[in-house]
């Protein structure tokens, strides 16, 4: 069974359109999925804290014709799973790093810990912000990037990605240039900021500049009600989770992810025009590799 065909896959891609209620009845089943396939309709409504009509709508809103049809599938993806052969890999969130651990454990703790993040991701991308941020970039006249510390590797990732699909992509490391650049942006511009936290002074500041000059603002972070929110149009959370040790070690790869995203969203909004530029530019560094 590919990923995209689990239940799971399925909530976690329709969650950021559900209505809240239906969001208790979807965190329920993502977290006791295996009690679901027996449940009734009755006690599903009343474990999940919302009436019975709210459980048919979420049902509905996942593409079911009834909640019969629904714990059908729920059974059916269990009997799959029972078939494969799958080793038990624990998602350890928080998880905590000790002195004594078995150094071989560390490279299924780290992916499993990714992928639980990553599935966190799923939920809180909006699609209608998601394509409202392609479609700012894809029309900027010039686009800067602010961050601090971690992030500086995605917003270079970034800005590379723009830059050979031939747009118009700034990023400054110093953060005097930043709040300098983003004093000087025009409506027609971009501003991007990248903080996990959300709460980074330089990256704030930088928005908060670029968004009183009349700059079209998009943030990059990992919480809705971080301050960084308060200077955005647009916001791509990362996750609302926090994770293994502290914020730095795991606030790239959404990052990344997000940036990733938004390059295919873009060469999707206009496909040929993007597609040339990169032959292009491809051409150009061709000479760079070995033969």
């Amino acid at each position: 069974m590919q990923i995209e065909d689990t239940m799971g896959f399925l909530i976690r891609s329709k969650y950021s359109l559900l209505r809240d209620s239906e969001k208790k009845v979807a965190d329920f089943v993502l977290g006791r999925g295996e009690l679901c396939r027996t449940i009734s309709l009755e006690k599903l409504a009343k474990q999940s804290g919302v009436s019975q009509p709210t459980v048919v709508r979420f049902v509905k809103a996942l593409g079911y014709q009834s909640f019969r049809q629904f714990r059908y599938r729920l059974i059916e993806e269990a009997a799959d799973r029972y078939q494969r052969e799958k080793p038990d890999v624990q998602i350890m969130y928080g998880y905590q790093l000790e002195q004594l651990e078995g150094i071989e454990q560390v490279p299924s703790q780290i992916v499993a810990t990714t992928v639980a993040m990553l599935e966190d991701m799923q939920k809180s991308i909006v699609p209608g912000e998601f394509k409202t941020a392609v479609q700012m970039l894809a029309g900027a006249r010039r686009i800067h990037l602010y961050c601090v510390e971690n992030s500086a590797a995605v917003a270079k990732d970034l800005q590379t990605k723009l830059l050979y699909m031939g747009m118009d992509c700034r990023y400054d490391e110093d953060y005097y240039i930043q709040r300098i650049t983003a004093a000087a942006m025009t409506p027609e511009d971009v501003a991007v900021g990248i903080s996990y936290s959300g709460q980074s002074k330089d990256v704030v500041d930088a928005m908060k500049t670029a968004k009183k000059v009349g700059a079209k603002t998009i943030a990059i972070t990992n919480f809705k009600k971080s301050l960084i929110g308060k200077w955005s149009d647009v916001l791509l959370c990362g996750s609302q989770e926090q994770h293994f040790y502290g914020d730095a070690i795991f606030s790239r790869a959404t990052q990344i992810v997000i940036v990733d995203m938004l390059y295919m969203g873009i060469i999707a909004e206009n496909y040929w025009k993007r597609t040339k530029e990169l032959d292009k530019n491809s051409h150009i560094i061709r000479d760079k590799a070995y033969k």
